[in-house]
């Protein structure tokens, strides 16, 4: 018996010692400051962050840093990815999870072409199957995957207050999946009622695809009215973007939310409308 439990050991030891320096490795990350000039670089290119109140602010860094280190940046199309594109995208990303302890566990790569991209997709009818090139400016891939157009990325983080985000939408999209599938239905916050999330966000699904479908001018953008996992992440752009828009608009949406992110930008100073 005590040989068993001494190969056991030996056996769980090398993976408990790779936990043990991960985790480790992880708490120094997050603690970590950046320097001065990718604080600047920061604030210059997601202007959204000067909003932040100082106790969000002082986060940042730390889960910058993480992100960093876990990511691998790459260009498409011969871009020379920067130092402040690889900061301007990490900013934003960590924007979303800055208020909880959520995490982009599963995310490995972000792509970055210099523009608009075409992506292959293909359609389903029975046992006939339609492939076709579709321009994107962002993709989300359940594998450890974003797929960006710089172009849109930076023009996103720049224009701060017109609810349109790519970056935002697509890692919004890595949150929904955290659960195992995109379906609009992220994990949510410990002591969050899913029956609370399902009546807010169902209704106002609901409601905006009737809106969009009669032609009237939404709140939030009409893209949202094409699936439930579109729905939560066009919430998500809005919800950082133009808080108190979607507070006065769909309160029910915004407190949900405001749950989930563990976050309440309407009270941010200079929150836009």
């Amino acid at each position: 018996m005590i040989y068993f439990l001494i190969l056991f050991a030996l056996a769980i030891s090398p993976f408990a010692l790779y936990e043990f320096l991960k985790r480790r490795r992880r708490r120094r990350l997050l603690s970590t400051a950046l320097t001065p000039s990718q604080t600047a670089e920061i604030a210059r290119a997601v202007p959204l962050t000067r909003q932040l109140p100082p106790a969000l602010r002082a986060k940042l860094d730390g889960k910058v840093s993480l992100f960093l280190d876990q990511v691998e940046f790459v260009g498409c199309e011969g871009l020379d990815v920067t130092e402040g594109m690889q900061l301007s995208i990490a900013a934003q990303a960590c924007l979303l999870i800055i208020g909880s302890d959520m995490w982009y566990d599963n995310l490995r790569t972000v792509l970055i072409y210099p523009g608009a991209f075409k992506s292959r997709t293909q359609r389903h009818s029975g046992y006939v199957v339609q492939e076709q090139d579709t321009v994107r400016l962002g993709e989300s891939w359940g594998h450890g995957r974003i797929v960006l157009s710089w172009q849109h990325s930076e023009q996103g983080a720049a224009e701060a207050h017109d609810g349109q985000n790519v970056v935002f939408h697509e890692f919004a999209h890595q949150i929904d999946d955290l659960s195992g599938q995109t379906n609009g239905v992220p994990v949510l916050a410990d002591g969050q009622s899913f029956a609370e999330w399902e009546n807010a966000i169902l209704t106002a699904f609901t409601t905006h695809v009737s809106e969009v479908s009669k032609g009237h001018k939404t709140v939030l953008d009409a893209y949202g009215a094409t699936a439930h996992e579109e729905f939560f992440a066009v919430a998500v752009e809005l919800f950082f973007e133009r808080p108190a828009a979607l507070k006065a608009d769909e309160p029910a949406v915004y407190k949900q939310l405001a749950k989930l992110f563990q976050l309440d930008p309407a009270a941010w100073p200079d929150a836009a409308v």
